[in-house]
């Protein structure tokens, strides 16, 4: 399958389209909320641990997702869990209109639409083999599209995000990320064929399945704690963006979704690159041991008193990077679970991550309300180094085993 012909494939067309228009909403979300929390409490305590609540439902309720995806397949999960979180998102905004809205139930919101993630991004991932088929050229290719897709939203979405909120608030922007996910339902409905299931035994459902391929796989069983304590620390940059904005800019929110935005556009750049030169020319795990590092080097300027531009500069440089190496890590990480075994093995790598990653939300608050942002960017680079450092070596070392294998007869 060329380049055209993926382009021309209805069903990746429509996958591609619900993905822009639903993760444009959650990108809006992801400062709405936050924002929205940060200037009715006056608590950055209080934002993080809303933030935390939907990390926690991931993880908490991941395990069952996966048994949702190897029951129902990866097209009827994703439709599935857009419709439920088109009804969740509604809730926060209808309580806040009719003065019902709690601390407590922005919680439990944030815990539920947490609890619909995990299934639907392993959905997402099981979807594109099932679709275009194994071979891992083609596979990255679709993904550095996917990446591309999820990029645009990352650019659109604060930016649109910051727009609104300043005209007309944080609430009705939550009522259009329900919107999305009506749509995105729609796209996959109409669009992408139905795909039975792939067959499962009980011992691909079990876990103890999925954790022993993960600790016998050298490669995975280093990646995926290093990506969840990578993330973890975006994560944490992420929350501390809004309290960075109202300290050293005041109240606009369109910077703060400038900022965010700003990664955004380097990926996108970064994943155009990958799309059009590199999956063919060389192997993901070139890619990724060549360009990792570029991601951290970059964030150990942000702490210093910037302005707006320069800091955007900065995130869109390490965006760059991230978008270079995406596509190959997500192929990689795809192709190497056989199939029967990938609903478990991807949703429990990704309870994985959610377990991990609160732990940077529960400390980053607190530091924030005591110290401000300074200790919180300077603790991102720190950490985000140390992690490309061991991805970087891990591809290394893998790369270096393959070229030494003899080639299969």
């Amino acid at each position: 399958m060329s380049r055209t012909d993926l382009l021309r494939e209805r069903s990746i067309l429509a996958l591609l389209a619900a993905e822009v228009i639903s993760t444009t909403g959650s990108q809006m979300t992801w400062l709405a909320l936050p924002w929205f929390v940060l200037i009715t409490s006056g608590s950055a305590t209080q934002t993080t641990f809303v933030v935390a609540a939907e990390v926690i439902g991931l993880a908490l309720l991941g395990l069952p997702g996966g048994r949702v995806l190897g029951r129902l397949g990866s097209r009827r999960t994703m439709m599935l869990c857009d419709a439920a979180r088109a009804l969740v998102m509604l809730v926060i905004p209808v309580l806040h209109w009719s003065g019902g809205l709690s601390f407590p139930i922005l919680l439990a919101v944030a815990f539920t639409l947490g609890s619909l993630a995990a299934p639907y991004f392993a959905a997402q991932k099981v979807i594109v083999p099932e679709l275009i088929g194994e071979d891992e050229q083609r596979v990255g290719e679709a993904n550095a599209l996917f990446q591309a897709a999820t990029r645009v939203t990352l650019l659109a979405g604060p930016v649109l995000a910051g727009l609104l909120i300043g005209a007309i608030g944080a609430p009705p922007v939550l009522v259009i990320d329900a919107a999305t996910y009506v749509v995105s339902f729609v796209l996959v409905a109409a669009f992408v064929p139905h795909r039975a299931p792939t067959p499962q035994g009980d011992e691909h459902r079990d876990l103890r399945a999925a954790l022993r391929f993960i600790a016998s796989d050298k490669l995975l069983r280093v990646w995926w704690p290093t990506f969840a304590l990578g993330d973890a620390a975006w994560t944490a940059f992420f929350i501390a963006v809004p309290v960075l904005v109202l300290d050293r800019f005041g109240h606009h929110p369109l910077i703060a979704g400038m900022l965010i935005a700003s990664f955004g556009v380097g990926a996108l750049v970064g994943n155009g690159i990958s799309f059009r030169y590199l999956t063919r020319r060389f192997t993901g795990l070139a890619v990724i041991a060549t360009f990792a590092m570029f991601q951290a080097v970059p964030l150990w300027l942000l702490w210093l008193p910037l302005p707006a531009l320069a800091l955007a500069a900065l995130i869109l440089a390490s965006g760059i990077a991230n978008g270079l190496v995406n596509p190959s890590l997500h192929t990689i990480t795809t192709l190497r679970v056989p199939p029967p075994l990938r609903p478990n093995v991807l949703t429990t790598a990704m309870v994985g991550w959610a377990i991990v990653n609160p732990l940077g939300l529960f400390v980053t608050g607190p530091v924030l309300d005591a110290f401000g942002t300074t200790p919180v960017l300077i603790g991102f680079a720190a950490v985000q180094t140390a992690m490309m450092a061991v991805v970087v070596s891990s591809s290394a070392r893998e790369l270096g085993r393959q070229r030494l294998e003899p080639a299969p007869a």
